[in-house]
């Protein structure tokens, strides 16, 4: 019987065979902490508070014994410091409307006179905060800080504070993370960081404590349009520290890693785009394709590519700049049938994502329709191999567990058939 490594990479190779199934090994592939709790009760697992490890998206952090449950065969690997600046280390409870889980150590918080929750980076309550959560909701938004913008006098290292050579301890961090990740027997994805290249979860510069430059979602938009010089000044910095560091963490994780997260920047909406294709050819396919042909050139890594929205026009653009991996695959959006996709670029692309769609089915749909959806998806997709199972991003709170347990028992049900 194959492992769950072979199994993820004759997807990859696009070789028939079993739906490998990925949840919780990257950002844009998890869970709600809400849901891992809920999900821990309903297999009857010990109860335990359960870690959020991501805090802007509040993602629950799944343990081997449910990882075996829900049959994952995908480990994760995470950078070293969350969005927020701080460590996932020195844990300690904290209610979360109710549900009691476990946070950092240095995550700390406070409550404004509206009720919503307030996050500080670095955990420092001297900085002004960087994070709101509404009164009653689910996750972070980020607070924008542009405090030093001029926009006469703009700086480009002020836009890439945060993309510095990487230290000898986060070196040794990986180094002990990707050895832990390959123990496992899994396929690990590795979220290193430093190649995010203008994605808008990044900008607003959550984990620092005075960001300087652009970092107005707006303005940053505007920039892609009225300062080009400058943002590709900005990629350019980005890219080839990027590189410089995957080179020296290639080091020390080597043939560990299978696929890497090169980037979550979205280019579409849920029926468009942020911007023409002939703007992401001009601004981001160049620095794409020098970071995937790095990694080709020097590693035996493949690329992951995440982006929300309608990208049928850009897929052309991600397979030319060298993606092996598009994620969440948004079969909802415009332009995005799964028939197309794969009859379109099956054979140049793996799909990593597209199983059920989270903003419908998923939450509000019966476990009937969950099943019959999760069916014709790996139908679709699976068609030749090129497919790894996971949810169109992330599991939302409130999605009841019996829908999230139907989408596990119809990609077993799925196997079970092929």
């Amino acid at each position: 019987m194959q492992d769950s490594r072979q199994l993820v990479e004759q997807a990859i190779a696009r070789r028939p065979g079993p739906v490998p199934v990925d949840f919780g090994s990257t950002a844009v592939t998890g869970i709600h902490v809400s849901v891992v709790a809920a999900l821990r009760d309903h297999f009857g697992l010990p109860k335990q508070p359960v870690k959020v490890h991501e805090p802007l998206q509040m993602l629950g952090w799944l343990e081997e014994d449910l990882k075996q449950a829900m049959g994952v065969d995908v480990e994760g690997v995470f950078r070293t410091k969350t969005a927020f600046g701080f460590a996932n280390e020195n844990w300690k409870p904290w209610d979360f409307n109710g549900l009691e889980v476990l946070v950092p150590g240095m995550f700390n918080t406070t409550v404004d006179a509206s009720g919503d929750t307030l996050l500080y980076p670095e955990g420092d309550l001297a900085a002004a905060p960087s994070g709101r959560m509404p009164k009653g909701f689910h996750f972070f938004d980020a607070i924008i800080r542009q405090n030093h913008f001029d926009p006469e006098n703009l700086n480009v290292e002020d836009n890439c504070e945060e993309f510095q050579p990487i230290s000898e301890a986060d070196l040794s961090l990986i180094d002990a993370e990707t050895a832990r990740a390959q123990a496992t027997g899994r396929y690990v994805i590795a979220s290193f960081g430093g190649t995010s290249f203008g994605d808008i979860a990044r900008v607003p510069g959550t984990g620092m404590k005075d960001p300087r430059g652009i970092r107005d979602v707006a303005e940053w938009y505007v920039s892609l349009r009225s300062r080009r010089d400058y943002v590709h000044a900005v990629f350019e910095r980005e890219c080839t520290v990027g590189i410089a560091n995957l080179a020296r963490i290639h080091e020390r994780a080597g043939s560990r890693v299978g696929a890497i997260f090169v980037c979550g920047t979205d280019f579409g909406t849920q029926t468009s785009a942020f911007c023409s294709k002939a703007t992401f050819d001009e601004l981001w396919l160049p620095y794409y394709r020098r970071v995937c042909d790095w990694v080709h050139a020097n590693t035996s890594w493949k690329c992951f590519k995440h982006s929300c929205g309608s990208v049928d026009r850009f897929i052309p653009s991600f397979i030319e700049a060298g993606f092996d991996i598009l994620n969440p695959v948004q079969c909802s959006a415009t332009g995005m049938d799964p028939e197309h996709l794969k009859q379109t670029y099956g054979e140049r692309i793996t799909f990593w994502g597209g199983g059920v769609d989270t903003q419908h089915t998923l939450p509000f749909g019966t476990p009937a329709e969950v099943r019959e959806q999760v069916l014709s998806r790996c139908e679709t997709f699976a068609r030749g191999g090129g497919f790894v199972f996971n949810s169109i991003h992330n599991i939302q709170a409130g999605t009841p567990v019996a829908n999230v347990v139907a989408m596990l028992d119809a990609v077993r049900e799925f196997n079970g058939r092929n």
